[in-house]
């Protein structure tokens, strides 16, 4: 999976194991990114709807919660051994994130430029061209020069950034055949019929289109205007979602537990966020019996190596190096919602406000 920040790895065991506690079969993941918690879900034998209105996202929602064991998996392999062999054709792509930026190494961007099109040339189905697009991205993202953010590249190339660009299969995910979306989580939430939602809403001013735009040009490919010295696309100056203010956030969030009509909820907040972990549990008592619990987990790397200014030069202090995950479960019923967490290791705290 491509590096991201506010990745659920670290957290997937654990709402896999409540996910098990609770009585259902159907589920959305409903701020998807990478869709590591809706292969957690489909792991566990949940069909899964995975939603995001990022392109990079629907991609990897085809590759891993859709795909199944009707893909002819021989013929993704002959397809990338065919695009692997493709002679470089340096391009937009190269010009863009390669010389006047440096995210990858010209020598990889240049294969990136003669693969991309080419996968848009194949008579696929949109599994399959998932498929290859996460591939590709996949492998841009072993050999990419950043902290795992795309609001900077390193000042000196990455180690990996030397290694050539390879494509490989995406892991088959077990589990049921899902569904992708790619809609505002809020216009979403109406209409799903789901017994299950996985709520992890953006939680601060940074949107992920700025976080991750080259991943979002690449799987767009419109070679679009950029600015700056990240070569952000044009359009991540355009406003964010009522998410990424302060202001609105708390708004946001309520509307979407109000449009939601499903029995059972999981819910995840970051402490650095805009949303009082008090707030959250009070406004999602509304829905049912909650009961919280509170992970520690180290800070992503660019955030434990400080500030540091477009040259180089070190500006900012660490000021600290881990961060706590607030995880909320919601249910109609007050015995399962208290039993949980049991066998965590961790302490809850539960009731109805």
């Amino acid at each position: 999976m491509i590096k991201y920040i506010g990745s659920k790895r670290t957290l997937v065991p654990l709402i896999q194991d409540v996910a098990r506690r609770l009585p259902v079969a159907t589920a959305c993941d409903l701020f998807s990114g990478t869709t590591r918690v809706g292969q957690g879900l489909r792991g566990i034998g949940l069909e899964v709807v995975s939603n995001d209105i990022a392109s990079y996202s629907e991609v990897l929602g085809q590759a891993y919660i859709v795909a199944d064991e009707r893909v002819d998996r021989a013929r993704i392999r002959r397809l990338l051994a065919e695009l692997s062999r493709l002679p470089p054709a340096p391009g937009y792509f190269t010009r863009t994130f390669c010389e006047d930026a440096r995210y990858f190494q010209p020598r990889n961007g240049a294969r990136i430029d003669a693969i991309r099109p080419a996968i848009d040339a194949l008579a696929v189905d949109p599994v399959e061209r998932g498929l290859l697009l996460t591939s590709l991205m996949e492998a841009a993202d072993r050999v990419d020069s950043t902290t795992g953010l795309q609001m900077a590249y390193l000042k000196s190339w990455a180690r990996r950034a030397f290694n050539d660009l390879e494509l490989r299969e995406p892991v088959a995910v077990d589990g049921p055949s899902g569904s992708v979306e790619r809609m505002e989580a809020n216009a979403l939430a109406p209409a799903l019929d789901t017994d299950l939602v996985y709520i992890d809403p953006p939680y601060n001013q940074h949107r992920y289109l700025g976080n991750y735009h080259v991943w979002e040009s690449l799987i767009r490919w419109d070679c679009p205007e950029t600015y700056g010295i990240a070569n952000k696309r044009i359009d991540c100056r355009e406003p964010g979602s009522d998410y990424n203010s302060r202001r609105r956030a708390g708004a946001a969030f309520d509307g979407l537990l109000n449009a939601l009509d499903v029995p059972w909820l999981l819910v995840s907040f970051n402490n650095e966020g805009y949303h009082d972990p008090d707030h959250v549990h009070e406004r999602l008592a509304d829905h049912g019996y909650v009961s919280s619990i509170e992970v520690d987990f180290k800070r992503y790397v660019g955030a434990q190596i400080g500030i540091h200014s477009p040259s180089g030069e070190k500006v900012g202090a660490v000021s600290h190096l881990r961060n706590k995950e607030v995880l909320f479960v919601v249910g109609p019923d007050r015995g399962i919602v208290e039993r949980a967490f049991d066998g965590a290791g961790l302490t809850a705290a539960s009731g109805r406000l």
